[in-house]
C-alpha cells in the first residue's frame, strides 16, 4: 500500500492499535484513537507515565494497526518512528487532534486544563512504510 493511500485511510478511520516494544522486545499494544496532523504525521494522545511512552522512549519503532468502527472491512497498517512531545509544545497538536477527531470541543480552556493536568503528551509517528492492508 502506498503511504499518501495509508494516510487518507487514517484520515477517515481513527480507531488503531498502536504496538511499541517492551524492554524484552515483545509488543507492548495498546488501542488508541489517531489523527494525522497538517505534515503527514500519525499523532496520538497519551499519559506522560503511560507504558507505551516510556517504551517509545526507549524504542521508538512502532506499528499502528487501524481499522474503522466496525472492526470488520478495510484497515491499513502502517510502521515509522514515533517522537514523544511533552506539554507545552504538544498542545497544539492535542488540540487538533481533537478537532479532527471530535470536532470542536464546548470549552477550549476547561481540554487544555485537563491536558495539563493529566500530563498528557502527542505521540507523534513519521510513517515510513503502509501495508498489508488486505486479508490473507
Amino acid at each position: 500500500m502506498d503511504i499518501d493511500a495509508a494516510r487518507d485511510f487514517l484520515r477517515q478511520n481513527h480507531h488503531s492499535v498502536l504496538v511499541a516494544r517492551r524492554r524484552d522486545g515483545s509488543p507492548q499494544p495498546s488501542p488508541v484513537v489517531h489523527g494525522i496532523d497538517d505534515t503527514g504525521h500519525l499523532v496520538v494522545s497519551s499519559r506522560e507515565p503511560a507504558y507505551k511512552v516510556r517504551n517509545l522512549r526507549r524504542d521508538p519503532r512502532v506499528t499502528v494497526c487501524a481499522f474503522g468502527d466496525g472492526f470488520f472491512g478495510p484497515w491499513v497498517v502502517v510502521d515509522g518512528q514515533a517522537t514523544i512531545v511533552p506539554l507545552p509544545e504538544a498542545m497544539d497538536l492535542l488540540v487538533a487532534l481533537y478537532r479532527q477527531v471530535a470536532g470542536e470541543h464546548p470549552d477550549w480552556d476547561e481540554f487544555r486544563s485537563a491536558m495539563a493536568s493529566e500530563r498528557r503528551v502527542a505521540i507523534r509517528v513519521a510513517i515510513e512504510r503502509a501495508g498489508p492492508d488486505v486479508a490473507g
